[in-house]
């Protein structure tokens, strides 16, 4: 898999986020005892008795604990999204030992909310930030924040101006957060500033920067516009222009959607999974491009909670990777490499069209992720033909003679693609981050290519949109292996996928797909 890298570029073949399960520290002035007796319980479980206080929106409590874990590296946005409803105890375990205190517990519709505020206001963070110094009045003021209050803050306003619930209902449970995990002067800030938003929104009188100026000025009014670091702005203004810049941004805003391939291996056909999407009325529709999908906007929770992703009956993948596998085209019999294989998902997809024969060799640096594709391939039941290598790509290309009929190169990659999903991503990347990672690329490159057998093919991957990942990384590598020519992709993908120099490339905005991009290079004989 093409892996995001997060929080540092010396990982080579696996991903480099991490979840902390150390509680945060959060400053107080005062114990957080419990306000009256009709607000509060005690919940006594096997092993010990703990403070539930009933007047506090689980919601909020769980998202604003859930964005401290984010911002501070302890957690990442989409896990609600993968683990379901068994994760609100966690959430909710987080929250005692953040806030000291529990409140009642998630019901379905709280982790719906929790899933859009967490990811409504990582998205929008900068839109956010922006208002609510212009509503302080003093940058000074914002900067010295405590965490907590500050993300009760981005929770307050992203409901009233992007979810437009009743306003003063969220005025008052984000004052009632905030004096109880706090202290009452918190309560009366967050009172003040938030009854200003609503009064300035009634008015329509947002404080947004205009769009006017030189091309700097006019990166930085749309930075905060549609909520994005500077520097990708002024990237996508550069190759896209602005007007194709601002829809990508618009898309990397939006709710994603998802796509679920029916598991082949265990005998489920996507009529089947049609069928069980029925039943469990998930409004859904056919992929038009690969015949084993099916797409979803809503209704993540209910698949997950219907046990088809446990059972190994169907996968999330998105699309835009499944046309990845298409460019590789595994075939019966066919020994193929996956140099940077964690999670898995386009392994195991390219082991399922293998029909049990043929060999999938899986590599990465990751020994714990190796391990979870080994049991995910073992439920999808095509654990026999792929078999696990826990290696350093680079080592391990130098030191084994072996040739491979096919080997994907899904490199590590800003994630450019794949910003609708990651929510969090664009703000932990850097532009020195993109020079860091085309290096890395090329070393990858160079190694997948030594694995490539005579006459056998290379397929070079990434989940980005950015060319100097892309094309450019291609047209550097010919360079160095004049002994691979490119294979044009028009006979594995559908030509809309299909660029002017031979590649594919999927586009969030014309695709509605996640971004990605491939290239099939073959070595001569």
């Amino acid at each position: 898999m093409a892996q995001v890298l997060s929080f540092g570029l010396r990982i080579r073949c696996s991903d480099a986020r991490r979840t902390s399960s150390k509680p945060l520290k959060v400053a107080k002035t005062r114990p957080n005892t419990a306000i009256p007796t009709r607000s509060t319980g005690t919940r006594r479980n096997a092993n010990r008795t703990y403070d539930i206080n009933l007047e506090i929106s689980p919601h909020r409590a769980v998202s604003a604990v859930r964005l401290m874990r984010i911002e501070l590296g302890g957690a990442f946005a989409d896990l609600l999204n993968e683990r379901g409803k068994g994760s609100g105890d966690n959430e909710m375990g987080y929250v005692e030992r953040t806030l000291g205190f529990r409140t009642r517990d998630l019901d379905d519709r709280d982790l719906r909310l929790v899933t859009d505020i967490v990811g409504g206001s990582i998205r929008w963070r900068r839109y956010l930030d922006h208002l609510i110094v212009s509503l302080c009045h003093d940058s000074k003021t914002f900067r010295s924040m405590e965490p907590l209050l500050l993300q009760i803050l981005r929770i307050g306003f992203y409901e009233i101006v992007n979810l437009d619930m009743p306003p003063y209902a969220v005025v008052d449970e984000n004052v009632r957060l905030a004096k109880v995990a706090l202290r009452p002067g918190a309560g009366n800030m967050v009172n003040a500033i938030l009854r200003k938003l609503v009064l300035l929104k009634e008015k329509n009188s947002l404080p947004l920067p205009k769009l006017e100026g030189d091309d700097r000025a006019q990166a930085r009014a749309l930075a905060t516009l549609y909520s994005h670091p500077v520097w990708m702005v002024r990237r996508w203004t550069k190759y896209l222009g602005q007007e194709e810049a601002i829809k990508l941004m618009i898309w990397n805003n939006s709710e994603p959607s998802f796509s679920l391939r029916a598991n082949s291996g265990k005998g489920f056909t996507r009529a089947d999974l049609v069928m069980r999407l029925k039943m469990l009325k998930v409004p859904h529709e056919l992929s038009p491009h690969l015949d084993n999908f099916v797409r979803i906007r809503t209704g993540m929770q209910i698949v997950i909670q219907a046990q088809l992703l446990k059972e190994g009956l169907c996968s999330v993948q998105d699309e835009s990777a499944g046309l990845v596998v298409s460019v590789v085209d595994p075939q019966p019999g066919e020994s193929i490499i996956d140099c940077c294989a964690a999670p898995g998902g386009k392994t195991i997809f390219m082991a399922s069209c293998l029909s049990g024969q043929g060999m999938v060799h899986a590599i990465d640096i990751n020994k714990g992720r190796l391990r979870i594709l080994k049991e995910t391939a073992k439920l999808l039941l095509v654990d026999d033909v792929i078999t696990t290598v826990h290696a350093d790509l680079c080592t391990f290309a130098k030191n084994n003679p072996v040739k491979s009929d096919k080997v994907l190169l899904d490199a590590p990659c800003s994630g450019l693609g794949v910003l609708s999903k990651r929510a969090d991503l664009r703000w932990n990347r850097s532009l020195e981050d993109m020079e860091q990672l085309k290096n890395l690329q090329d070393e990858l490159l160079d190694a997948a290519a030594i694995l490539v057998k005579p006459g056998g093919v290379l397929v070079y991957s990434t989940c980005s949109i950015d060319p100097e990942e892309n094309e450019e990384r291609v047209a550097a590598f010919l360079q160095r292996h004049p002994e691979f020519c490119i294979d044009p992709v028009g006979r594995y993908v559908p030509s809309d996928f299909v660029t002017e120099g031979g590649f594919y490339f999927s586009n969030p905005v014309k695709h509605s797909l996640d971004g990605a991009f491939a290239a099939r290079l073959v070595r001569s004989s």
